[in-house]
């Protein structure tokens, strides 16, 4: 069964798309990381590197719901053999199978927001959904030059012409106790989602963090954010100012991770997030 977590109300379920070696050495992807930091993230999310030292990535989407209503699913993950991830992911990937064994149809999905469009987080969007709006920053939107460039034509042209597409600016309410907040510098319109129930919160973050090390330094830059300042800007301002919270990210070992509050200071490797 999928591992959840709840928020109040509110079920937050991780789905396993797939999962596979990164296509690039990890030392390229994180350029500025130390040796002392490599290991301790290493040590804390020993499930994200091979034995032979490649990063190895779960794909995961997250579907939020209240008891049996509609479902809100956050990122469409790596999607059949024929998708846009094919060249690099390990498609096909099992999104249908996961939603089964959660219990939850895809025709009981109203809303999928894809924190961005990089291919391994649109992969099923679309015809899997027949009954969701698709929603969007339109600040990601402006910016398809830098994304497959098959996107137009299989995924967002249909996804108009279905009249599915719902293009939002900025932090936007979804539903109570939901909420899409901006967090752009991965991509030019990136988004995560909020979940809160009084002081119970919890952010699905797509990639506003990708890897334990911006846990451990979230000054850390990704090889391949658009805009690194943005992207750390982002990751700094939520990861002070939310916590207490439950991370729920697609690409860590484990899918929910706890930080604490008020956020303290790593004293083993610099200016991180303590997850003792």
């Amino acid at each position: 069964m999928p591992l959840t977590h709840t928020v109040g109300s509110i079920t937050v379920t991780a789905l396993v798309d797939g999962a596979g070696p990164f296509f690039q050495p990890r030392a390229e992807a994180f350029p500025d990381a130390t040796a002392e930091q490599w290991r301790e993230a290493d040590r804390r999310d020993p499930e994200t590197v091979t034995p032979d030292g490649r990063w190895w990535l779960p794909f995961r989407a997250f579907a939020l719901r209240t008891g049996d209503g509609p479902v809100t699913l956050v990122d469409a993950g790596i999607g059949p053999a024929d998708a846009l991830a094919a060249s690099w992911a390990p498609v096909p990937g099992r999104l249908p199978a996961e939603l089964a064994a959660a219990g939850i149809d895809p025709a009981d999905v109203r809303t999928v927001v894809l924190t961005h469009l990089h291919t391994d987080h649109v992969g099923w969007a679309g015809p899997l959904f027949p009954n969701a709006d698709h929603l969007l920053q339109r600040a990601e939107l402006a910016a398809l030059e830098l994304f497959h460039p098959e996107l137009p034509a299989r995924l967002l042209g249909p996804l108009r012409a279905a009249g599915q597409l719902r293009v939002v600016d900025g932090d936007t309410t979804l539903t109570p106790g939901v909420r899409v907040l901006s967090t752009p510098g991965h991509t030019p319109g990136h988004q995560s989602v909020l979940v809160q129930d009084g002081e119970n919160r919890l952010l699905v973050t797509g990639d506003l963090l990708v890897h334990t090390l911006q846990l451990i330094d979230p000054t850390l830059r990704y090889a391949h954010e658009e805009n690194p300042s943005q992207a750390r800007a982002s990751r700094e301002t939520l990861l002070k100012t939310l916590p207490p919270l439950t991370l729920a990210t697609p690409h860590l070992g484990n899918p929910f991770t706890a930080l604490p509050s008020p956020h303290p200071v790593d004293h083993e490797v610099r200016g991180g997030v303590d997850l003792h």
